[in-house]
C-alpha cells in the first residue's frame, strides 16, 4: 500500500522537485527531500493540513526555490521518475523519516539547530528538521 493515494502525475512532479533541489546530493538525496514532500502531505497539522496532494505541496508559496529553476522545468528521467515512485509507495530513510523541512545552508556550513522546527540530522549538505512537538503533525 502506497503511503500516500496518488496519481502519475504526482510521480513527474516530485521527480522534478526532487531533481531541482537535491540532485547534487546523489540518489539518497533526492529522495530524502521526496520523503520530506510526502511527509508534509501526510501530515495533520495546521500548517499542511490543506496540503493534501503533491501538487498542494511543491507549489506553497514560498516553500521550494527550486520550482524556479530550469531542473524543475525539465522533464524527469526514467530514473528520477523510479526515485519518486519510491517514495511515494514505501521509501522513507533517516534523517527525512519524520521530517518536515530541509535547509541546504551552503558548503561546509554548519545546520542551525532550529529551522521551523528542531534540527534531525544532516545528509551532505541537507539539513532535515521535524516539526514542533505542539503542532502535533502525527507524523
Amino acid at each position: 500500500m502506497p503511503r500516500i493515494k496518488y496519481i502519475e502525475s504526482d510521480v513527474t512532479l516530485l521527480a522534478r522537485i526532487m531533481r531541482a533541489e537535491a540532485l547534487g546530493e546523489g540518489e539518497v538525496g533526492m529522495q530524502l527531500v521526496g520523503n520530506v514532500v510526502v511527509n508534509r502531505v501526510i501530515a495533520n497539522c495546521s500548517t499542511f493540513k490543506k496540503m493534501n496532494t503533491v501538487a498542494k505541496v511543491v507549489y506553497q508559496p514560498g516553500q521550494f526555490a527550486g520550482v524556479d529553476t530550469p531542473l524543475f522545468k525539465a522533464y524527469p528521467t526514467k530514473k528520477e521518475q523510479r526515485l519518486a515512485k519510491e517514495c511515494l509507495d514505501y521509501f522513507t530513510k533517516w534523517p527525512a523519516t519524520r521530517s518536515l523541512y530541509f535547509k541546504n545552508p551552503g558548503k561546509n556550513k554548519p545546520c542551525p539547530s532550529q529551522f521551523w522546527g528542531p534540527f534531525v540530522g544532516k545528509y551532505k549538505q541537507h539539513c532535515f528538521y521535524r516539526a514542533k512537538d505542539s503542532l502535533k503533525c502525527n507524523l
